[in-house]
């Protein structure tokens, strides 16, 4: 392979992996966090997302409640449009 090729590859590659690093850098809230910003109660958040109705990240846990995480972006996206949770 000629130094050329190598170097296309090469920024190539950047280009893919700072796409990657931007999505996994997202900010994810906690069940109360977003419950405090919609002022709505822990237990109605958890229930839009059993229903499906709001998209979250299931974490492993050990204790009595399942943990979760919302995106930034998900949470943003339903306080443009807050009719859809209803």
């Amino acid at each position: 392979m000629s130094n050329r090729n190598v170097t296309t590859m090469a920024r190539s590659y950047n280009v893919i992996g700072d796409t990657a690093m931007a999505e996994e850098s997202e900010k994810l809230l906690t069940v109360r966090e977003v419950a405090r910003r919609l002022r709505v109660d822990d237990t109605t958040v958890r229930r839009w997302i059993k229903s499906g109705a709001l998209e979250a990240i299931t974490l492993p846990h050990r204790g009595r409640r399942q943990a979760y995480r919302i995106k930034q972006s998900t949470l943003d996206k339903l306080m443009q449009n807050p009719i859809s949770m209803m």
